[in-house]
């Protein structure tokens, strides 16, 4: 058995070399120095052409800086969602906060609502939160599929205490995937630490060697 490896990509030309070894998804974005914002649907589009091997997740973020948003931001990004439903892909990478850094149930609603059928992670938002363990029952109750998180540290080695925490608190109610940072030569130590199975690096030129890692730790 293979660990589970979404790509981030920003590019056709990423996403096409992360397909060709062994990615089972694709995380597209763009402006990654930033943190990621949504792509252009004309990348959405060649992508989709591409690379039918991997499923497709879109980031939808309408800038970079904090996860407050105004009604019209929220609008925009609904929108945005919208788009990306119509063209078909497989899910959308999305996440609010309040001011007051708690998670935004009703923007992440109206998110959800735009959203549906398709699968939604709440992304690295969620590092930025007050309290995280509120936090993750707040994603749960929204019905987000999985969540993307390096543990509210700021890589997914450091947090592997709390993303093992965070795992044993989801109880099988949500996929908690680490993310930011994880390289072949750490990927199985936070595998053993915290017993995800589905992992988020950025690293497209190391993915046939993270994808490829037996599951003997969970044996």
């Amino acid at each position: 058995m293979r660990l589970f490896l979404e790509a981030c990509c920003t590019s056709v030309a990423d996403a096409c070399e992360a397909e060709l070894h062994g990615a089972q998804r694709i995380e597209l974005c763009e402006r990654l120095d930033v943190g990621g914002v949504t792509p252009s649907e004309t990348i959405i589009r060649e992508v989709m052409r591409k690379c039918r091997g991997a499923k497709l997740n879109v980031l939808v973020r309408c800038r970079e800086g904090n996860f407050v948003y105004s009604e019209q931001e929220v609008l925009q990004m609904t929108s945005d969602i919208h788009t990306c439903r119509s063209l078909g892909v497989n899910g959308v990478v999305v996440g609010a906060l309040t001011k007051d850094g708690h998670i935004d149930k009703s923007v992440m609603e109206r998110f959800m609502a735009a959203a549906r059928p398709l699968s939604v992670t709440f992304h690295r938002a969620f590092d930025e939160c007050r309290d995280p363990q509120q936090a993750l029952e707040d994603i749960i109750s929204l019905g987000c599929d999985r969540l993307l998180t390096s543990g509210h540290e700021p890589d997914a080695y450091q947090g592997r205490f709390r993303l093992a925490r965070l795992v044993g608190q989801a109880a099988d109610r949500i996929i908690i995937m680490p993310g930011c940072g994880i390289r072949a030569h750490n990927i199985m130590e936070i595998a053993a630490m915290t017993h995800a199975r589905e992992f988020h690096s950025s690293a497209v030129s190391q993915m046939s060697e993270l994808v490829n890692h037996p599951l003997q730790v969970f044996a």
